[in-house]
């Protein structure tokens, strides 16, 4: 494998993926865990920095609005 031509999203997503083969228990701990409090990270990641900036973007003009009607 070309580890050195790795993004810093994908060296992430291989070394979960290393993790999960070492440790599978652990990992459905974490999986159970997160499903019930929710992942604010993996959310981000998802989004990417712009998908990131419109969201709060989105909450601001959300809190804004209202504060006018409340």
């Amino acid at each position: 494998m070309h580890y050195n031509k790795e993004t810093p999203e994908q060296k992430r997503e291989r070394l979960r993926q290393e993790e999960t083969k070492r440790n599978p228990t652990g990992n459905l701990n974490d999986a159970f865990n997160r499903a019930n409090s929710g992942s604010l990270m993996d959310l981000v990641e998802s989004f990417g920095w712009k998908g990131t900036g419109i969201l709060i973007l989105v909450f601001i003009i959300g809190f804004i609005i209202a504060s006018f009607f409340f």
